[in-house]
């Protein structure tokens, strides 16, 4: 077996496009996905599949109907599924996203 880690600042050294997951690694029927992000992205649900993000570099929030969250570097903050929401952040902002494979993502999602 080789037992090998997954760096997260190199992979996201490799692409500098906003909105745009890159899968980095699956578990049972979860994906973790890389995204780098800054301004705001749409509302949007996601079909009743709770959705994490954990913030790895910078700050963002998420805005919802009745309010928002702010989640900095080291935080991590759980999206109930079915909650309309919109990520947006003020500045370059690095996340990791875990969700279900079967979540499409209103993003363009690609792997490595």
């Amino acid at each position: 077996m080789d037992y090998q880690t997954i760096n997260l600042s190199e992979k996201l050294s490799q692409f500098n496009e906003l909105w745009s997951p890159k899968v980095v690694g699956e578990i049972h029927n979860f994906q973790f996905k890389l995204v780098k992000i800054e301004g705001d992205f749409m509302w949007h649900e996601h079909q009743g599949a709770d959705k994490v993000f954990m913030v790895i570099e910078g700050e963002m929030f998420i805005a919802f109907r009745d309010g928002q969250v702010k989640i900095s570097k080291g935080e991590m903050f759980i999206v109930p599924g079915g909650a309309d929401h919109k990520p947006f952040a003020e500045k370059e902002c690095h996340i990791m996203l875990v969700e279900p494979k079967s979540v499409a993502d209103t993003g363009g999602t690609d792997s490595e």
